[in-house]
């Protein structure tokens, strides 16, 4: 008897491909802009009013680090509030997307440079939900995240993400969600409400960083850490940096690229988003 497990995967594989699915790297920000509505939450909705229907969102989110890749694949997983210090208003929000087993598993096994974990527990942080609720508000979306390894570097994290591919075509929207530019050592914390911001190292980095996205020079991205003093203090820890890495391994060569969001706030981050093969 065939199990349902080895029936899906088996419907995934020979089912004809879909309308490819474009890859987004969001700038999440402060998880208030889960309840906000400001000039980055307008733009997430306006990118949102443009993408297509997945079948399942695969989101890697900056907020979770793991040794070892995970993916999350309980039926309902629980919105996290990991954070403190903000308004009850916030920690009452819940996003309440199914997860998907079977599409968490299938995911696991696109990938063969690692061993792939199959994770129970988690669900799904801010990082995640904070901005996905905005692109899909009415929760309708299984979404699976998948950890970032932080034992790792950055060309094993481009590499997976290469693995990841094909999915595109079966119906899998693919987000990675943090900040180019993310010093929260450095927040201007008198200018949070001034988006638009940065301190001159900031803008350089920022700057620096589209041009190489629009040259589609990964290679420079991959190597973040050799760019100079810019970088090293608007990347001064890997993860929220790393998800751009899987969002721009997915990008098809020749790939339109649309760049949103695109502003500095209080100082040392930036909000800039970017969004690959979204049909105009």
């Amino acid at each position: 008897m065939v199990s349902p497990i080895s029936e899906f995967f088996s419907q995934q594989k020979s089912s004809p491909n879909t309308e490819k699915m474009p890859v987004l790297f969001l700038g999440h920000g402060s998880p208030m802009n889960a309840i906000e509505d400001n000039v980055f939450v307008q733009g997430f909705k306006k990118i949102g009013a443009q993408l297509p229907t997945p079948k399942v969102i695969l989101c890697i989110s900056a907020h979770w680090e793991t040794k070892g890749t995970w993916v999350t694949a309980m039926e309902h997983p629980r919105t996290i509030h990991d954070f403190g210090g903000f308004p009850k208003a916030l920690f009452e929000v819940q996003y309440p997307a199914p997860g998907s087993p079977e599409w968490a598993k299938a995911i696991a096994q696109e990938i063969h440079s690692t061993a792939v974990g199959i994770d129970e527990q988690w669900g799904l942080d801010h990082g995640a939900w904070s901005v996905i609720k905005h692109l899909y508000p009415h929760a309708n979306i299984p979404v699976v995240q998948m950890s970032i390894d932080y034992t790792q570097p950055p060309a094993y994290h481009y590499t997976l993400a290469k693995e990841l591919s094909s999915l595109r075509n079966k119906g899998v929207m693919i987000v990675g969600s943090g900040n180019m530019v993310h010093n929260l050592g450095m927040v201007a914390w008198d200018k949070l409400n001034t988006p638009g911001f940065g301190y001159d190292w900031a803008i350089e980095a920022s700057s620096k960083m589209k041009e190489f996205l629009r040259d589609g020079n990964h290679q420079a991205l991959v190597d973040f850490k050799k760019q100079g003093k810019a970088f090293d203090l608007s990347i001064p820890t890997p993860e929220h940096f790393l998800p751009l890495i899987y969002s721009i391994a997915l990008q098809d060569p020749n790939e339109e690229m649309l760049l949103f969001n695109d502003q500095a706030l209080a100082g040392s981050l930036t909000m800039t988003s970017v969004a690959f093969g979204l049909e105009s």
